[in-house]
């Protein structure tokens, strides 16, 4: 299958974790803009989504699905969202689309997170591709050399602004075998608003689509904070 088929695939297979009348956590991207379309087909089962991007919710109402604010919901059973790279263990580098603040937020909320992808983002060590941080305007020459003070190599993603009105940077150059530390390192760091590595928060259930069809692995939460505590990220 190609990419897009790959990706329509994990869309359709993940319709089966949608709990029925709840709200559901919409991501945001090209796999999940594939989940939304499927979502629409059934939309009668849900009492509407929240949305992680204002596209997201623009593509969500087109389609006829109510989108509620986070604040205005108690309950959230699912989260469907890609990835741009994911580990086995349901670490994650998300933001490659500039959502990540408002990803991290819903996925935090939500009580199982899916993570839909093709295959080819699967990895064995993060960092491949570059890693997206949300800063504030003010911040960012400062924080890019705190970046590059953990072996990393920031790029300003010029002309691009979050939906936060924040600015953001790539950081290409790290492998990152400790997610869960470096995870917590970036967000220390004065002015950064988060950090695209989901580590403290990934996924429980991670939707793969390939040649042979849709692969599903179960994360151990246990396994996840054994591998997010050992080593150091290294250049």
């Amino acid at each position: 299958m190609k990419h897009d088929e790959q990706k329509r695939a994990v869309a359709r297979e993940a319709l089966r974790y949608v709990v029925d009348d709840t709200w559901l956590g919409v991501g945001t991207g090209s796999t999940a803009n594939f989940f939304i379309d499927e979502l629409a087909k059934v939309k009668q089962r849900i009492k509407g989504a929240v949305a992680s991007s204002v596209a997201t919710a623009e593509r969500l109402k087109a389609h006829g699905i109510v989108v509620e604010e986070l604040n205005n919901v108690s309950d959230l059973p699912v989260y469907v969202d890609g990835a741009d790279e994911v580990t086995s263990h349901g670490a994650m580098i998300k933001g490659g689309g500039g959502a990540l603040t408002r990803e991290k937020i819903v996925a935090a909320v939500a009580r199982k997170f899916v993570c839909i992808a093709d295959a080819s983002k699967k990895v064995d060590v993060l960092g491949k591709f570059p890693l997206p941080v949300e800063v504030i305007p003010m911040a960012r020459s400062y924080v890019a050399r705190e970046l590059v003070r953990l072996g990393g190599f920031p790029a300003w993603r010029m002309g691009f602004t979050t939906d936060n009105g924040n600015v953001i940077l790539d950081v290409s150059g790290l492998s990152i075998v400790a997610p869960f530390v470096l995870e917590d390192r970036i967000n220390g760091i004065a002015g950064v608003v988060t950090v695209g590595l989901f580590a403290r928060r990934g996924a429980d259930v991670i939707l793969l689509g390939g040649e042979a069809g849709v692969e599903t692995i179960r994360v151990d939460p246990g396994g996840r904070r054994q591998v997010g505590n050992d080593g150091r990220h290294r250049a």
